[in-house]
């Protein structure tokens, strides 16, 4: 006798489906509603490359509050066989020392007084146009200076030694483009003034573009007001009001590196990245400026100050 086998037939029934397409629309609209609900978190999260940089940085130098100018030119023989500083070999002048201690910031202005064109950094490296320090850069080999062109950059070291300042297309250094910067031992950091009893008020707003790519306060580049400089005395009191005219999260805060984001000095903190100000919040902080030199105020949440929310916050 035999036994035929049969696999069972599954079915459904078009109420069965409808309530299943019903579930699944109702998990995406909830999905939706979670991730654009959270959409100022999402853009406020720092890029890689930040989160990168602060775990390598070294920690900066104990400021001074010692500035020291200096004015550089790039020269050429006629022949431009022979480059350098300022003046020629055998001429006056020619690739300066320039004598600092650690913490010291010093502060270039660098010109193109010649025909070529050039660009600036600092490097510990005794030969070649490798390991220009950050920050210290005017221009670069594959965007120089034209001729006439400018520019000014800071370079505050953090070790005693002998470093070079260069120009660092390649070749131009070997043609003589470099000068030494001799460091030596801090002189320990600037000290603050007593209270003054002058008190300033400053306001500042946070602001985007519209893809979020450049942040910036009070303007964008190139616009009037971008990033404003302030400068106060030590001693003096400070009140900072910051609004929130963005549509991300930020805060704020008074800095002596600009990528240190999570140093803040004085008390200055508005808000914080744990507790940021949503838009358009705003907050206000009263401070006294403490020891003399060059500070930043800079948006506290990572990445921020690196997408352009810092600007110049000087103590004399």
């Amino acid at each position: 006798m035999s036994q035929t086998h049969q696999d069972p037939i599954y079915r459904t029934s078009p109420a069965r489906t409808g309530k299943m397409m019903v579930i699944m629309l109702g998990i995406c609209i909830a999905g939706g509603a979670i991730f654009f609900g959270m959409w100022d978190y999402w853009i406020s999260a720092p890029p890689p490359v930040a989160l990168m940089g602060q775990t390598e940085k070294e920690a900066p130098a104990q400021a001074t509050g010692k500035d020291i100018p200096v004015t550089l030119e790039f020269v050429e023989s006629s022949d431009f066989m022979t480059l350098a500083f300022n003046a020629l070999p055998g001429e006056p002048g020619n690739n300066p020392d320039i004598q600092a201690n650690v913490g010291d910031k010093i502060i270039f202005d660098v010109i193109n007084a010649g025909k070529s064109f050039h660009a600036f950094g600092v490097t510990a490296e005794e030969e070649g146009f490798s390991g220009v320090f950050s920050g210290s850069e005017v221009a670069s080999p594959n965007n120089p200076l034209k001729p006439g062109e400018s520019g000014t950059s800071e370079f505050v070291p953090t070790e005693e030694g002998v470093y070079y300042y260069i120009c660092t297309v390649p070749g131009h250094r070997e043609q003589g483009m470099v000068g030494k910067i001799v460091v030596g031992p801090s002189e320990g950091p600037a000290e603050a003034a007593a209270p003054t009893g002058v008190s300033h008020d400053f306001s500042v707003d946070f602001v985007e573009s519209s893809d979020f790519m450049t942040l910036a306060f009070n303007a964008l580049p190139g616009e009037e007001g971008h990033n404003p400089s302030f400068t106060v005395n030590s001693g003096d009191q400070v009140t900072f009001t910051a609004v929130n005219n963005g549509k991300s999260f930020h805060s704020f805060g008074i800095v002596s590196d600009p990528e240190d984001f999570g140093n803040t000095l004085w008390n200055s903190e508005i808000a914080s990245p744990n507790n940021p100000l949503k838009p358009g919040e705003s907050g206000e902080v009263t401070f006294t400026a403490g020891a003399p030199g060059t500070y930043y105020y800079i948006c506290t949440v990572p990445g921020h100050a690196l997408q352009g929310m810092q600007g110049t916050f000087t103590v004399e």
